[in-house]
């Protein structure tokens, strides 16, 4: 049977989702306009909340975005306490994300040695392709 998700990350969870509709909708500041969220931790206490976002423009004009999000805060966390019930209301910590670029990177690597090693086989006439050579 599978474990349950504990208290802690179903209340994460519904914060994210909270969050994402609310700047989605309500906030107004065309800073915050182009970005996804993509975690949302909390500390056991429930006093903080640090939320892990990532932008449509990458890197580019990360420091407005920050901006934008920390002016956005007060209202963010006052419309979270109407929607979510726990007895704290977190304190919002943004912080950038770049698992989504990194990760863009590596796959750009692993496919540029690859192309790398295709490029140094020497190829084989003699054997059809898909049949192994050694019987």
């Amino acid at each position: 049977m599978p474990k349950e998700f504990s208290r802690s990350a179903r209340v994460a969870e519904q914060i994210k989702r909270e969050l994402a509709e609310l700047i989605r909708l309500e906030v107004k500041d065309p800073r915050v306009g182009f970005i996804s969220l993509t975690d949302v931790e909390l500390t056991p206490d429930y006093a903080h909340a640090k939320v892990y976002f990532t932008s449509m423009n990458g890197e580019e004009g990360l420091e407005s975005i920050l901006i934008g999000l920390k002016r956005a805060s007060g209202f963010l966390r006052r419309e979270l306490r109407r929607r979510v019930r726990i007895h704290t209301t977190p304190e919002l910590h943004f912080v950038y994300d770049n698992s989504i670029i990194e990760g863009n990177r590596l796959s750009a690597l692993i496919d540029e040695a690859i192309a790398t090693d295709r490029a140094h086989e020497p190829e084989d006439d003699a054997s059809p392709e898909g049949q192994d050579s050694q019987a």
